[in-house]
């Protein structure tokens, strides 16, 4: 995981001489970690006798007893070396000046911590002597810490994004009660349902790959890689790299030779098996006493649904544990890093990322992890956090809600119409349908540029590239003449045929801005080797809200694929991960629907085979058939806000 630190605060002051003459911004000292902690590198027992690497950095100033700040990774918990400090601590330079014993660990069997690594290890929800899972070595570590490093106050708080965020998830079942907040940010939490690895049973290739081809078991303890190397792909253009392999068994072979890798687990176990099902840990989440506030991004291209998955999980098996959500305008752990200002071309109109660590994330640990004011008076200053913290993009505003979704938000309809339209009302009974030609030898792309990796800013991207293609329908409203606020989940409710014997189906939401818009982007903020001018003008910009595949032999069960009858209608149905937006009077909604999204997605060869082990004769052109008409009305069902 990638870290910045912020900006020290800049000044300018004008000269007595000379107005014209302006001194050069001066740089605020930045608060130095080395002056105001002293590091200890310890090797914590766990009950199994396995000993985990553990870092802990101490304030200097003994004036006062200090909470616990942890955070557990598989990403290395360096640097190694007690005369080693980083730069920052914790999740954002506010909490390095703020004051708490911040402790780093390396998990299980990875970098300097001993035993073996498990992928997303599984719960043992009933433990018998001498059991181990993500949960008993945190317990074992709290125990550890409150026995042996002086100065705390006895409260532990734990934090982590992405990976580190199910450590935090897996940490707080049956936790110690030492634990008393938790922030699981990103939390991987069922790769299979809409996380990392597969969304409706379409594996997601690319990021997988990119991701794994360095992510490798390793013989611990050790502090190598210091650093991923990137995989050598040969081309800088991801598109012609997976479509000249082809197969999802010939990916699977440039990296299965390397005893290390993972990623053929991830690729050849296509079914919600009991590889995916054990490794769900949102199905744990009880005996949950700790405070929690689950942080995501509406446009988290990794963990979509991770946030929302623990969110509700918690909240249904844990009545009386405070439970908050914060979604904003993010990618995966822009709010951590970044301004949150902008993606991509799209603008947001604030510093969502500042505001967010500053008015929530420190509030929320200080609260929970440090004593409360003495005073009665300073009593109600204490900060108030809502349960649920999301922005509403679009309009570009926060908003605080008792419940998620908002109870206010009710289901309509957008259907699909002849002619393209997009409309509120249902279809007449007349007889009709859209179809086009997919072919595996021409997918169509999921970004309009060159790229081996998955550029974060796709989940906001132009998609007039895919509108022009003839594999692509779209769907459109007329110019809206009042705001349409959507709050929760997207659900796509088609009705289809394929010639094929299996077909993924494509849906995305998009946000149609007006043929005349007033602003305009910079071409840095835009994808790499963007062709696009230095300015870009947003007018008609077709802005991607959501997208998700639907692996059609998995509309029945996730489980128990099924092959389509060729020419047979079928219901589709599938949800997509929530969403906060309003699309504004004067812009349009529209939906496309198309069949493949490559390299994001793999390849459906379009016959019901195991994809891991189809072979190129088995990828065949298919006509597909989406109906709009009658009992086989197609359409998306949103939850729209005070309508």
């Amino acid at each position: 995981m990638m870290r910045t630190f912020a900006a020290g605060l800049l000044f300018a002051f004008v000269s007595p001489l000379s107005f014209a003459q302006t001194v050069a911004p001066v740089a605020a000292p930045e608060y130095s970690v080395k002056e105001n902690y002293t590091k200890y590198e310890y090797r914590i027992p766990m009950r199994d006798g396995k000993r985990l690497f553990t870092a802990v950095y101490a304030p200097k100033d003994q004036s006062k007893p200090y909470p616990f700040l942890m955070e557990r990774t598989p990403y290395s918990a360096g640097p190694y070396g007690v005369d080693f400090l980083p730069r920052r601590l914790g999740p954002s330079a506010d909490f390095t000046k703020a004051g708490y014993i911040f402790v780093v660990q390396d998990v299980r069997g990875r970098y300097m911590s001993e035993g073996k690594f498990i992928e997303m290890t599984p719960h043992k929800p009933n433990k018998k002597a001498g059991d181990i899972d993500e949960s008993t070595d945190m317990y074992d570590t709290v125990e550890w810490l409150l026995k042996n490093v002086p100065n705390n106050n006895g409260k532990v708080g734990i934090w982590g994004n992405s990976y580190p965020g199910f450590f935090v998830s897996a940490s707080i079942i049956d936790g110690h009660p030492a634990i008393k907040a938790a922030s699981p940010q990103a939390p991987v939490t069922d790769l299979y349902m809409n996380d990392d690895s597969y969304h409706n049973g379409a594996f997601m290739l690319a990021a997988n790959y990119g991701f794994y081809t360095n992510f490798k078991q390793q013989d611990n303890p050790t502090d190598k890689p210091k650093k991923w190397d990137p995989f050598e792909y040969g081309t800088g253009d991801g598109y012609e790299y997976f479509l000249r392999l082809k197969t999802l068994k010939n990916i699977i072979a440039t990296v299965e030779k390397d005893k290390g890798a993972l990623f053929p687990d991830q690729a050849r176990h296509d079914t919600y098996d009991e590889y995916w099902k054990s490794r769900n840990i949102a199905a744990h989440l009880k005996n949950v006493k700790a405070a929690v506030l689950t942080v995501g991004g509406w446009f988290d291209g990794e963990d979509p649904q991770g946030p929302l998955s623990v969110y509700q999980s918690i909240k249904k098996n844990n009545p009386g544990t405070f439970n908050a959500l914060v979604m904003g305008p993010w990618t995966h752990g822009g709010w951590q890093r970044n301004d949150g200002a902008a993606i991509g071309r799209v603008s947001f109109g604030a510093k969502t990322g500042e505001h967010y660590r500053k008015n929530i994330l420190l509030p929320f640990f200080e609260k929970f992890l440090k004593d409360p004011p003495k005073e009665p008076s300073r009593k109600e200053a204490e900060p108030k956090i809502a349960e649920v913290n999301v922005f509403e993009t679009g309009t570009n505003i926060w908003r605080q809600y008792p419940t998620w979704p908002p109870a206010d938000a009710k289901k309509r309809t957008l259907y699909f119409q002849d002619g393209g339209r997009l409309a509120w009302s249902a279809p007449g009974n007349a007889a009709g349908f859209d179809e086009y030609i997919s072919d595996p030898a021409k997918p169509v792309p999921f970004i309009n540029a060159i790229s081996t990796g998955v550029p974060q800013e796709y989940m906001v991207g132009d998609q007039r590239f895919a509108a022009t293609r003839t594999d692509v329908l779209v769907y459109q409203t007329e110019v809206l003449d009042e705001d349409v606020t959507i709050a929760g989940t997207i659900s796509p409710r088609l009705f289809v045929s394929t010639s094929g014997t299996d077909s993924d189906f494509v849906v995305k939401l998009i946000d149609v801005y007006p043929a005349e818009y007033p602003e305009e982007a910079a071409s840095a903020a835009a994808m790499p080797r963007d062709p696009q001018p230095a300015k870009f003008v947003m007018a008609g910009y077709q802005q991607l809200v959501r997208g998700e595949p639907m692996r059609g032999k998995f509309r029945h069960s996730f489980e128990k694929p099924e092959a389509f009858v060729p020419g047979k209608i079928e219901a589709l149905n599938f949800n997509m991960p929530d969403v906060h937006h309003t699309f504004r009077r004067g812009h349009r909604i529209m939906v496309q629907v198309q069949s493949s999204w490559f390299p994001l997605v793999d390849l459906n060869p379009q016959t019901f085979v195991r994809i891991p082990e189809a072979k190129p004769e088995d990828f065949r052109k298919a006509t597909q058939r989406v109906y709009r008409a009658g009992a086989q009305a197609s359409g998306v069902d949103v939850l729209v806000m005070g309508r």
